[in-house]
């Protein structure tokens, strides 16, 4: 659904912008903080994933002129659950983004805005892709190849992310 780049490219600014903010290096002083949300993170990639290998069992199609598919309110929520209940988001955009625009100095809001320009341009290509790929996407095949890859990455990364 074409609402969900904007979306993304909003979160993703917004991310970028508390990094360069300086509480990427707040959190990183605060290791109990960095535990809980790494734990957390892991148990919900670990969850994601389980429920990603449980409907490859029975693979479903998105197609968006049916109306079986997700409702909007759906589409938003889960949207902004992998957005913000993914620690890897506060790991490589927030910490990571964050520490390398702050090594920049005054000139870190110039890199910010190069990194902001960057998510814009990925999303907004992520959307045209997504509209390319339609007609393969409409083939339960596909759906549950991409639901075992997500499954299989996702309790990879939850499982990598607990011994810290």
């Amino acid at each position: 659904m074409g609402f969900t780049r904007p979306i993304c490219a909003v979160s993703d600014a917004l991310l970028i912008t508390v990094g360069v903010s300086g509480v990427g290096a707040l959190v990183q002083d605060h290791p109990a903080a960095m535990t809980a949300l790494r734990w957390a993170g892991a148990a919900y990639l670990a969850a994601y994933g389980v429920r990603s290998l449980w409907k490859a069992r029975r693979p479903q199609v998105l197609d968006p002129l049916e109306g079986g598919g997700a409702g909007r309110r759906t589409v938003v929520a889960t949207t902004l659950a992998l957005t913000y209940l993914n620690p890897h988001v506060y790991l490589d955009t927030v910490l990571m983004l964050g520490s390398l625009a702050n090594q920049h100095g005054d000139a870190r809001w110039w890199f910010a805005a190069g990194a902001v320009a960057g998510s814009v341009l990925w999303f907004t290509t992520l959307g045209f892709g997504a509209r390319a790929a339609s007609r393969v996407m409409s083939r339960p095949a596909t759906w549950r190849v991409l639901d075992l890859g997500i499954g299989v990455v996702m309790i990879a990364l939850g499982v990598r992310l607990l011994p810290g």
